[in-house]
């Protein structure tokens, strides 16, 4: 799963003339599901995302805010490309994107996992051509990295 976030002061998405999402302040996010990814991965990412402090806190200084604590919004963006190989060649591979089926029902799940968590959210139309566009905030932009691997007993990570 990749899961790219960027700070906002606003995003909208829209599906022809039509708007789908938008929000004010918070987070877009832009969400890429791998043929691998699981259910646990999913709930991970999403609680992940609304635990991290992406905003700064104006009496202590930066990033001790989570989008919660700041009143924000996530408009989050299917977006398969983010699965994509592109070391060799010219032209990108999507072998590892999730299969249309898999990535829909992931995508759903990550968006409950969120409002499950108190968040608002917003969304774009899956498997649409959609128009995004924002004001970026900061700017400030992060891929998020996935939980670390798991090791054997008595193996160090040095």
């Amino acid at each position: 799963m990749k899961v790219l976030v960027q700070r906002v002061s606003r995003a909208e998405v829209r599906v022809g003339s039509r708007v789908v999402g938008e929000i004010g302040h918070g987070l877009l996010v832009l969400l890429g599901v791998e043929r691998d990814d699981t259910r646990e991965l999913t709930t991970w990412y999403a609680r992940r995302l609304a635990s991290m402090k992406f905003f700064p806190d104006t009496e202590r200084g930066h990033w001790r805010r989570t989008v919660a604590e700041v009143g924000g919004s996530v408009l989050v963006v299917s977006q398969f490309t983010l699965a994509a190989h592109t070391r060799k060649g010219r032209r990108p591979s999507f072998d590892p994107a999730a299969s249309p089926e898999l990535a829909t029902a992931l995508y759903r799940l990550f968006l409950e996992r969120l409002e499950e968590q108190g968040l608002v959210t917003a969304e774009g139309e899956f498997g649409a051509k959609m128009e995004v566009e924002l004001v970026g905030d900061g700017p400030v932009t992060f891929l998020l990295e996935g939980p670390a691997p798991s090791r054997p007993a008595g193996v160090s990570g040095r």
